[in-house]
């Protein structure tokens, strides 16, 4: 999870994204929208430098992830499965030498997105018309997600012949129920977003982009307010919860408390209601990245 030391994402010219942090929000804006923010080859190196950056030196509270123009993301940008590097060149004659690198080559765009999941911090999606493919894939990494009303969802993989391979299915199994996925998986329909906040897909739906990335950010600010360990403790008490037995979360939440109840955090949160002033916690500290 540790980004080199010498990248500084706020002011890195990255090709996909632009970077703010302000309020201890940082806000990682999606900027093609003339190729309506397809995912080229520079996109899966750039979010996770950037979202591992923030993460590792601890330069936020909250993420949000947003983007530009009419779509929020079209996918995969078709280019990436040409050659020069692509999934379908082959390093081998031997069809299943070249199969286990294949895999591996997965698992790196897997964590493309996992990072998101795997970030100590909250991360929000505003996603306004097509979130399509791979965007599927990465907002469903994402904590939060909100949307527009013309906002639509579609596991575009089916509809050119392959299976989705980034994390649609491990992720919105969890999230929505397994018909709904089993649906939009084979079908490659578009799924509204009236019918994604029905099923529990997105948290809420708003008439304009504007709105969309305004409440989401409002959220992040909100977030950003509170302790940062308690709301860490959250996201990683939830995700365990999420991936193992209620027994072992259960116990795993009481080692946890045993190590990292904060009574001082507590403290500060009473005295700054009682003062009717915001709370001043310290930020989570940042990530060794070598021995």
């Amino acid at each position: 999870m540790n980004a080199p030391a010498q990248i500084d994402c706020t002011t890195t010219e990255w090709t996909c994204f632009e970077v703010t942090i302000e309020d201890h929000v940082a806000h990682i804006r999606l900027k093609r929208p003339e190729a309506m923010n397809t995912m080229v080859r520079a996109f899966w190196n750039e979010l996770p430098a950037i979202v591992n950056e923030i993460n590792s030196k601890a330069l936020a509270r909250c993420i949000v992830i947003s983007s530009t123009g009419k779509h929020f993301c079209a996918g995969m940008d078709l280019a990436v499965f040409g050659g020069g590097g692509s999934t379908s060149d082959a390093a081998s004659q031997d069809r299943h030498v070249n199969a286990e690198a294949m895999r591996f080559h997965v698992k790196v765009l897997q964590d493309s997105f996992s990072c998101l999941d795997e970030a100590r911090m909250p991360v929000i999606a505003a996603i306004q018309g097509g979130c399509v493919g791979g965007a599927v894939d990465m907002t469903s990494a994402c904590d939060i997600r909100y949307c527009t009303a013309d906002a639509f969802f579609v596991i575009q993989e089916i509809n050119i012949g392959m299976t989705a391979d980034v994390g649609t299915f491990p992720r919105l199994c969890k999230l929505i129920p397994e018909g709904w996925v089993r649906e939009l998986a084979y079908t490659g329909r578009r799924l509204p977003a009236h019918r994604a906040r029905e099923i529990g897909l997105v948290n809420e739906v708003f008439d304009t982009h504007e709105q969309v990335v305004d409440h989401a950010l409002a959220t992040a600010r909100e977030i950003a307010s509170k302790a940062p360990l308690a709301v860490t403790g959250s996201k990683v008490m939830i995700n365990y919860a999420r991936d193992h037995t209620i027994k072992d979360a259960l116990d795993y939440i009481a080692v946890w408390q045993t190590a990292m109840f904060s009574g001082p955090h507590m403290a500060e949160a009473f005295k700054a209601r009682a003062e009717k002033r915001d709370a001043n916690f310290p930020d989570l500290a940042p990530l060794r990245g070598e021995m």
